[in-house]
């Protein structure tokens, strides 16, 4: 295995030293694919993606699609999925089963019968993307009752992979150990878990971009755990920071800061196409360099390096509490508890 300080695990540094803009030279989902060598090789491996309706969702599975491998894909609107099947259909290289499953992740209920819809198509996963997310909402519950940010983001995706990792580990093999990718966020930087009132419910602990920001960090520990706990059972994991990109993730953002992000050059330069969003997302799938190995914090198709500064809207780094054994552990109990998910494997 390449030392993960080598090139292998930043093939793309320098397209990404001096970024110019959506479509610059930085690498699309496809490429990382095609670099990879897999176009057509999949067959046999199953994907699954979360949330592929729109932005970074939707060339997540057409570069996924193209390896050859049959891709499943959640959507709450099946109209709009049916949509993107017959686009993805039309412009895919790749010749495995393109299939989509409705799932609400407002609803845990909903949630557990996307997992045994999914189960009752394919006994095999390979490759398990936790794409799906909202950012910045007003103060709301769900059905269930928590925060909706930690129970979109969060609570739903660990349901999910919960339920699908006895399928994850039977799937593993000697040639390709099977992966589990959760879209983080820099915004983990704005909080880490809040044990003694998760839900943010007491007077004034409610912030958009706190619960947005203690979601986000709820990823990366979860990946965490997987690799860490899994990981000598087949099963890797990471977290990305997909990058900037211009899609309804913003749609709750104050419109006063878009403008002041559209004026401001530095922003606009790191800011990228979908095509290029889902680029380290689909690195992390593919990528041959991470064969046998997980369990980081990834941007721009490479180890995220850490930082100090809690404050940047666009930086690629991590902050101290993205790896924090003691706390993936207590999430991960506490996590399995609210949804009424064991993991026994």
């Amino acid at each position: 295995m390449a030392s993960q300080s080598s090139e292998a695990f930043n093939p793309y540094r320098a397209l990404y030293e001096a970024p110019q803009g959506p479509g610059d030279e930085r690498p699309t989902g496809l490429r990382v694919v095609q670099d990879n060598n897999v176009i057509g090789q999949w067959g046999g491996h199953v994907v699954l993606v979360t949330g592929a309706t729109s932005g970074i969702g939707i060339e997540t599975v057409r570069a996924l699609h193209a390896t050859g491998a049959d891709v499943y894909f959640t959507a709450r609107n099946l109209e709009k999925a049916e949509k993107v099947l017959e686009d993805i259909k039309k412009t895919s290289q790749g010749s495995g089963k393109l299939e989509v499953i409705v799932m609400d992740m407002d609803s845990l209920s909903s949630v557990k019968e996307a997992a045994r819809q999914f189960l009752a198509k394919s006994d095999k996963l390979n490759v398990l993307i936790n794409n799906a997310g909202i950012m910045g909402t007003p103060k709301s519950t769900t059905v269930d009752g928590f925060e909706r940010q930690l129970a979109v983001n969060h609570l739903a995706h660990f349901t999910l992979t919960a339920l699908l990792l006895p399928t994850l580990i039977k799937s593993s093999s000697s040639t390709f150990n099977s992966r589990v990718v959760n879209l983080s966020s820099s915004a983990h930087r704005y909080s880490s878990i809040v044990f003694d009132d998760i839900n943010l419910s007491e007077p004034g602990a409610y912030e958009p971009y706190r619960a947005y920001g203690q979601s986000k960090t709820a990823n990366i520990w979860t990946a965490n755990y997987i690799d860490r706990v899994y990981g000598p059972k087949g099963v890797h994991a990471y977290s990305v920071h997909p990058g900037g990109i211009w899609s309804g993730l913003y749609q709750h953002a104050d419109s006063a800061i878009l403008e002041q992000w559209a004026d401001d050059k530095s922003i606009m330069q790191q800011m990228q196409s979908p095509e290029q969003g889902c680029a380290t997302s689909v690195w992390a799938a593919v990528g041959k360099a991470w064969e046998g190995t997980g369990g980081k914090y990834l941007a721009n198709c490479t180890i995220a390096p850490p930082t100090e500064d809690y404050t940047s809207v666009i930086s690629d780094a991590y902050v101290t509490h993205a790896y924090d054994e003691e706390g993936e552990n207590k999430l991960w109990d506490l996590s399995c508890k609210l949804v009424g998910v064991s993991v026994d494997v």
